[in-house]
């Protein structure tokens, strides 16, 4: 999610000595690869599909076993009051680092992720479009993923993150993004034994097919940020025919949604406009990029709108 400016630190601390021992009691087993198999990451799954062994984030998200053996843990989440999507103990061995990246896929399109550092040292930084920050344990920070940025633990030991995804509420964001009060006058969030809050969490958000109305809503975000990465009359012109391309491509979507709706019918009707589309991208978008984090247009056409268009459940 595009935010203001790279970085906000919201004004709550949380018990770090709690949440060391919560995490630190974590079987091995808890741990596992890092999706894209990146050398020193690992994660521990917290809120997934079904509460499972998964980094899919396409269905009911649920609390897995170890978080429901974290009851600290359940407490900081809970705490914010809003949804949760994925979320994970993310873990960076000493020397080990996040490459810089920009998260373009849809799922980002809406959510930002929260960052508790439960252990860290102050080698540990976090990069984002220019800036770093060292994020302290027991604070909470969101940071703006479509920017470019990467991590880099320089320490002798590992880097353990609570890391969680959610859309926020309109109070979550006014905490969020507002002006904060010095930092003695911050929130700090105990340990209470006798609190066991019940999560929230997110239902599956899949539809069969895309609404015409959030394909506007993505493919206009799309557009509003579409430039040449090097600027002559070829690459104006074919950032033209582009823009042209996207606006045919949603007013042939919501006619498809007319006749159709948006239950699964038509199917290969929705499919065969998608391809046309894709097929006919490809030679306008070589030299296109997002200004934001100079990553190809065509790259976020795909990731952030074709690939999510029509649901593989969806009826023919």
């Amino acid at each position: 999610m595009r935010l203001s400016r790279p970085f906000f630190q919201l004004p709550v601390l949380f018990d770090v000595a709690r949440m060391q021992a919560e995490v630190a009691a974590l079987p091995a087993t808890a741990w596992v690869s890092h999706p894209d198999q990146l050398s020193g990451n690992s994660a521990a799954r917290l809120i997934s599909a079904s509460g499972g062994e998964t980094d899919s984030v396409h269905g009911q998200m649920l609390p897995t076993p170890w978080l429901e053996a974290m009851p600290y843990l359940r407490q900081v989440l809970a705490g914010f009051g809003v949804v949760w999507s994925r979320s994970r103990l993310m873990r960076l061995a000493p020397g080990a680092g996040v490459p810089e990246h920009a998260d373009i896929n849809y799922h980002w399109h809406r959510r930002v992720r929260l960052h508790i550092p439960v252990f860290t040292w102050p080698e540990v930084r976090f990069h984002c479009d220019g800036q770093a920050v060292h994020m302290g344990a027991g604070e909470a920070w969101i940071f703006d993923n479509w920017r470019r940025h990467h991590v880099e633990n320089n320490a002798s030991a590992e880097r353990i993150h609570l890391v969680a995804d959610t859309t926020g509420t309109a109070a979550f964001w006014r905490f969020a993004c507002g002006q904060a009060p010095p930092r003695e006058q911050w929130r700090a969030v105990a340990w209470d034994p006798k609190v066991s809050p019940k999560l929230l969490t997110e239902a599956d958000q899949r539809s069969p097919v895309m609404p015409a109305a959030e394909v506007q809503w993505l493919v206009d975000d799309l557009r509003a940020e579409v430039a040449v990465a090097t600027d002559t009359a070829e690459a104006r012109r074919c950032a033209a025919l582009f823009d042209m391309l996207l606006d045919s491509f949603v007013q042939d979507w919501r006619q498809l949604c007319a006749l159709y709706g948006a239950g699964g019918r038509g199917k290969p009707e929705f499919l065969r406009l998608a391809r046309a589309v894709h097929e006919a991208a490809k030679p306008l978008a070589g030299g296109l990029v997002m200004r934001t984090n100079q990553v190809s247009a065509l790259l976020v056409l795909e990731k952030r709108v074709l690939q999510h268009l029509v649901s593989e459940e969806s009826a023919p």
